[in-house]
């Protein structure tokens, strides 16, 4: 089941990134793969932008997800030996008002797959204060999801997700740019993957352990926080820097860092450079081998709610083809970009030996992601 990597409740809400501009007007076709873990996931996904008037702005989003999974943590307890393989179809649609200096925003997508479905509904304000100087942002997002099972009709649970956000962006000076955004998300109903098993010591199977299915809590809440800067260079480069802290009541803290140099070459290339590291404590209920079967009340597996550790590059080159000026601008760019990360866990093994249970060496992999796109302005 492929949801766990993508049923996350918020989808960009179709927001000009400053209030008092409407997005423009683009049509952007996207090819995105990745490959780690055991997890291989492509497919085509289109962004179409539109204007009606000087006030209104609409967009449509078609986007596919094609996923093959024999991930460590499904295939090595038997939950699903020969992993599984899966399609999600994902729909959107969303529209702007900009009203002065003043810009409503309301999204709305909806996601199917064999064994999930997924409904989103975004709002957001913002508001340009000081000038165009100070931009305030607050939104609102409201998540219902349907989790099945393959292979069990009869299995039937929902989830319901809610997220509230708070943004302030700053021109400081002609150069810098900084942001600081609030995120609280709180949801309810059943959070784990109904084909996951966690292992428990038992000295009377052949491999010393068992497993059982895993048992969350039925609320989890969340806080992030996140301050981010850009500073323009003198020769049309850019720098980037991003901090983010997240919290919950699962016991999870995370911290993310990433730094950026934007480079610009001639007149049509542009280079990306990224360089980002992540690091998350594991949930107060989550254990790679618990001492025996029901050993406490909640009970995980998944590595995503352990120790780790992530970072990586990441490169992109966009290319504009495109660059008509005069009274019906035109203009078209193709970008390529490619993600590396290298995963390292501190208390997740990997099963796939015979050693002795909780003293298998500890896992880790390395992930790719690639992105190439074409945009369109007009």
């Amino acid at each position: 089941m492929g949801s766990r990597l993508k049923a996350l409740l918020l989808v960009a809400v179709p927001a000009a990134a400053w209030s008092g501009v409407l997005p423009e007007e683009r049509l952007d076709t996207l090819y995105h793969y990745y490959d780690g873990g055991g997890i291989q996931i492509d497919g085509p996904s289109v962004l179409v932008r539109k204007s009606v008037g000087e006030k209104v702005s609409l967009s449509g989003s078609y986007y596919v997800d094609t996923i093959s999974s024999a991930s460590i943590d499904v295939v090595t307890t038997g939950a699903s030996p020969n992993g599984y393989s899966e399609e999600r179809t994902q729909y959107g649609a969303g529209i702007d008002y900009l009203r002065g200096d003043t810009t409503l925003s309301m999204g709305w997508s909806t996601s199917e797959e064999n064994d999930y479905e997924a409904e989103t509904l975004n709002f957001a304000i913002s508001q340009d204060v000081f000038g165009g100087l100070t931009t305030i942002s607050m939104g609102y997002g409201s998540g219902s999801d349907q989790v099945g099972k393959i292979n069990a009709p009869e299995f039937a649970e929902e989830v319901d997700r809610n997220a509230y956000r708070l943004g302030i962006t700053q021109v400081v000076t002609r150069n810098l740019i900084l942001g600081l955004s609030y995120e609280a998300v709180a949801d309810e109903g059943f959070l784990n993957n109904p084909y996951r098993q966690v292992r428990y010591v038992d000295p009377g199977d052949p491999a010393n352990w068992l497993t059982q299915s895993e048992v969350y809590p039925e609320t989890r809440a969340s806080n992030a926080v996140a301050l981010r800067a850009k500073y323009h260079l003198p020769y049309r480069a850019a720098v980037s820097g991003e901090y983010r802290y997240f919290t919950d009541d699962w016991g999870i803290d995370a911290h993310t860092i990433e730094a950026g140099y934007v480079h610009p070459f001639r007149t049509r290339w542009l280079f990306d450079f990224r360089y980002r590291y992540y690091t998350q404590t594991a949930a107060d209920f989550y254990s790679d081998l618990f001492p025996y079967a029901n050993a406490q009340n909640y009970l995980a597996r998944d590595k995503e709610l352990s120790t780790f550790q992530s970072h990586g590059p990441r490169v992109g080159v966009t290319y504009t083809f495109l660059d008509r000026q005069g009274e019906r601008p035109l203009k078209s760019t193709v970008n390529l970009f490619a993600d590396y990360y290298m995963f390292s866990y501190d208390d997740f093994r990997d099963l796939r030996t015979d050693a002795d249970p909780g003293t298998e060496p500890l896992y880790e992999f390395n992930a790719s992601v690639f992105q190439l796109f074409v945009s369109l302005w007009f």
